[in-house]
């Protein structure tokens, strides 16, 4: 074990004793090498995983044990987190993942997220007088998509990993049957989220069995959902989207109004793409493209913030500067990114470092640029929604993997007889033209919904790499996301270690509202007060500004590995914001 201190760099050094008193340790199985290596090894000293819950950490550990790689690692990970997360992620949901293979040193995509069923058209989602009616894009069976995390885990499983899905899947049917505990936030969230879910049949005899709803440390069981998984690692991708389970699934949409058919379920497919690479500094960082947006706002981002020296700059002037380069990119997001298989998104012009010269030529050094435009509603809080995983196993092959039901428990809605919990992704479409969605953020004809389209993204996984280190991160936050995997960056660029990124005090900015939100200790009041005169709009939390909307809450589940290629050894960084998660290494014999 080892503990993690702060090496005073800016905002890490703000932790509170609390927060720092939170950090989980890394179980360590066997002991690592700790002194210099002679030459760069050319592969990891063994595996590291982080996740947010121990139960699925020790899955993909089980699978690697078992002679799986890293990517059937990521399969029983993923699939536990959908027993074990239903607050986050799920079936019913979809994910984005980032590979890469040693072997062949590839660098892969694999675009899991849900689309847009036929009948979903934008009318579909406005009341009587034409307004955005949230209750239909936010709950229910109009705001579910055609679930894609099955036939990503089959895709991934078939293609890259060694093992059969009944041995990657077997961890999740065992807890899926046999329970486990409830914990507070999955407790918490149902609260939240009651109301909803218990319009639904399937739902209250889930989460309210006998009327009572479950409560924290009660053995959460799900029968139906180890029937579907084991259906799914019997016969693939026909064991969810076709036979029993497409059947009902359909028939639990269209009873509660809703319009799925038979053939979109089956017509599902996963995408493979082609990452976004960039360099900054030393690193080279591969990304998420379109449909995710945070890896042209990453590039965006970093690129106009390369030249700076920000490290060395004070407090109030580097947060000016990162959150002029936020402000530009969200802007970005806003009006060209959707799915590309339906629009045309000017790739190689938003990620192109002489663009990014453009927009840092904009930005004045002592004054914030205004936004300009309405203000959408402030951004709602939220890093329960949404899950990320990180792994790297000794043969160098690593997986960036998020996935999510979108919002708290998702859609509310589970499809009687498979235990399956819809998402209710299809409100990040851009449901009506210039209407903030959920997470305050806007969208226009680039990411309106069509038949089969993928709706946009922030699900944001990341590798960096440099001559001394492989890092592998990413996190849920909803709109946020982009923004925390860009302080991880910044955080690791400046030296930090996989648990001190992921302990890393957070802020943001997304163009609309033009406002900076900011976790506890993440900007000192004397840097809030410059920004403030600089013409910044803040929102900190009550304890730091009286009277304020901010709130204490924090955001995100940020989870990283590091292959510290100098000393050969292997760091994970499991957030301290979610009691439950772990970062586990495990040292080749």
């Amino acid at each position: 074990m080892r503990s993690v201190q702060s090496r005073g760099w800016g905002i890490a050094s703000r932790l509170t004793a609390a927060a720092f008193g939170l950090l989980l340790p890394l179980l360590a199985l066997g002991v690592g090498a700790t002194g210099l290596a002679q030459t760069e090894p050319a592969h990891p000293p063994g595996a590291v995983i982080a996740s947010a819950h121990a139960a699925a950490t020790a899955a993909g550990a089980q699978v690697l044990r078992e002679g799986g790689n890293a990517f059937d690692a990521a399969v029983a990970v993923s699939a536990v987190l959908s027993v074990v997360e239903p607050i986050s992620s799920g079936l019913g949901g979809g994910g984005l993942w980032l590979l890469h293979d040693a072997k062949s040193g590839r660098d892969i995509f694999v675009d899991g997220r849900e689309t847009s069923p036929a009948a979903a058209t934008p009318e579909r989602f406005l009341d009587h007088n034409g307004n955005l009616d949230q209750d239909r894009a936010e709950n229910g069976p109009w705001s579910a998509g055609i679930p894609g995390l099955p036939a990503l885990l089959v895709h991934v499983a078939e293609k890259y990993g060694r093992l059969p899905l009944k041995q990657t899947l077997a961890p999740a049917i065992r807890i899926a049957r046999d329970g486990f505990p409830v914990y507070a936030r999955m407790a918490h969230g149902y609260q939240q989220r009651r109301a909803v879910m218990d319009r639904y049949p399937g739902s209250r005899a889930l989460f309210s069995p006998n009327g009572k709803p479950i409560a924290e440390g009660d053995v959460f069981r799900q029968p139906e959902l180890a029937v579907t998984l084991e259906l799914l690692a019997e016969r693939g991708f026909d064991g969810f989207y076709r036979g029993r389970v497409a059947r009902q699934l359909v028939a639990a949409v269209n009873a509660e109004g809703g319009q799925w058919t038979h053939a979109e379920l089956a017509a599902y497919g996963v995408k493979e793409r082609e990452p976004i690479r960039f360099r900054y500094h030393d690193w080279n960082i591969v990304t998420a493209p379109p449909v995710s947006s945070g890896g042209i706002a990453l590039a965006q981002m970093l690129q106009i913030l390369e030249p700076y020296d920000l490290k060395a700059m004070p407090e109030a002037q580097r947060v000016h500067l990162v959150v002029e380069s936020m402000r530009r990119a969200y802007r970005d997001r806003t009006f060209y990114l959707g799915d590309p298989d339906f629009v045309q998104v000017p790739q190689a012009l938003l990620t192109s470092p002489a663009y990014a010269a453009g927009l840092r030529a904009s930005i004045n050094p002592d004054k914030a640029t205004p936004s300009n435009l309405l203000s959408g509603q402030p951004t709602p809080l939220e890093d329960d929604e949404t899950t990320h995983f990180s792994i790297i196993d000794a043969e160098g092959n690593r997986v960036g993997a998020t996935q999510t039901v979108n919002l708290l428990y998702g859609s509310g809605l589970v499809a009687p007889g498979t235990g399956v919990l819809l998402n209710d992704e299809m409100d990040d479409f851009a449901l009506k033209p210039g209407t903030p969605n959920a997470f305050g953020v806007m969208g226009y004809a680039a990411n309106a919904p069509r038949p089969g389209k993928r709706m946009l993204s922030s699900m944001t996984p990341t590798f960096m790499e440099s001559p001394d280190k492989v890092v592998v991160l990413g996190t849920p936050g909803g709109s946020r996301i982009i923004t925390m995997v860009l302080l991880g960056i910044l955080g690791y660029d400046d030296g930090l270690d996989a648990q001190q990124v992921a302990a890393l005090p957070r802020y943001h900015h997304q163009w609309l509202p033009d406002v900076i939100d900011a976790e506890p200790g993440a900007v000192s009041p004397a840097a809030a007060a410059q920004l403030r005169a600089r013409g910044h709009t803040l929102e900190l939390p009550p304890d730091e500004a009286a009277g304020g909307r901010g709130s204490s809450h924090v955001w995100g589940n940020l989870q990283t590995v590091e292959w510290d290629r100098v000393r050969n050894v292997l760091l994970g960084g499991s957030d301290p914001r979610n009691p439950v998660g772990k970062a586990e290494v495990m040292v080749s014999p």
